[in-house]
């Protein structure tokens, strides 16, 4: 068994690195390929002020990509303080005796065990243990490499963009579709108020997006609103709201997944509501032409 390890937390551009060296590499060999991978984030359960670490992709769809990719298996295994502490060593010896590895692919900052163990040591032990050693190529962007730590901050700024193309896919947010105020209909821009299946999940900066929704079967285009509507609400309850254009039908309870295709304006007060339906107006007009 050829295997990666690590949170592959987004399994943006430079994780498919590793996940397709696995992938090739396992096939040269005539072996079958795994991930093994951790939930809940290390720093989810390590440290005091990460507790609220938002996350790029939910357990499940982590998995789902990392199959898309087409690695045989993906393992899950529980992250507690008592599995920090393993070393290096018993970590791998791990990987060894319940999945059976013969080798292990490597990325450029793959750590693994308890203490300050760099990628060239934790390669070093695995090697000395009889774990024939595969490293991918590394993949910058604008001189730094990818990482997930980058790619949150940038939907934190409200880039989602700059975001999508380091996972080299949209970033999706799926839950389900809750009762709001309806205020929206009565300016002709009724909205669909999303709550989060994975309470983790990063959700981008405040503001205006144009995105893909997919609901019921079908696909239409959309912007939605993030953010404390300060034109209409209380300022202080953080919703995920979205107009999908010419749809109609009652989704109340249903699923809805967006995809967020890039950043119209952040959110702002508007002196009346006529302010604001002119406002979307203009946003919708964007949105459309995108």
């Amino acid at each position: 068994m050829v295997i990666a390890t690590g949170f592959f937390d987004g399994v943006h551009l430079g994780h498919r690195l590793v996940i397709n060296r696995l992938v090739a590499a396992a096939a040269q060999r005539g072996e079958k390929s795994a991930v093994v991978t951790f939930w809940p984030h290390p720093r989810n359960v390590l440290q005091d002020d990460a507790r609220n670490l938002r996350l790029l992709t939910s357990l499940e769809e982590k998995k789902a990509l990392l199959l898309g990719l087409g690695v045989d298996s993906v393992e899950v295994l529980s992250f507690t303080k008592e599995f920090s502490r393993l070393s290096t060593e018993q970590y791998l010896q791990l990987l060894i005796d319940r999945f059976g590895a013969t080798a292990i692919v490597l990325g450029y900052d793959n750590r693994m065990g308890n203490g300050d163990v760099t990628t060239e040591e934790v390669a070093a032990t695995a090697a000395r243990m009889g774990l024939d050693v595969i490293h991918p190529d590394s993949l910058d962007s604008n001189g730094r490499p990818i990482s997930s730590t980058r790619i949150r901050k940038a939907l934190e700024a409200g880039d989602v963009v700059a975001a999508s193309e380091m996972l080299d896919h949209p970033y999706k947010l799926h839950g389900v579709v809750v009762a709001g105020n309806r205020l929206g209909r009565t300016i002709g821009f009724p909205t669909a108020n999303m709550q989060l299946y994975e309470p983790l999940k990063l959700v981008p900066g405040n503001g205006v997006y144009v995105v893909d929704v997919e609901t019921v079967g079908v696909k239409r285009r959309g912007m939605c609103n993030i953010g404390v509507r300060p034109t209409v609400g209380s300022g202080n309850q953080r919703t995920i709201e979205t107009n999908i254009f010419d749809f109609s039908e009652d989704i109340y309870g249903l699923d809805v997944d967006l995809s967020f295709i890039s950043k119209i304006r952040d959110e702002r007060r508007f002196e009346s509501l006529d302010d604001l339906k002119s406002q979307l107006e203009s946003d919708r007009e964007y949105a459309i032409r995108k």
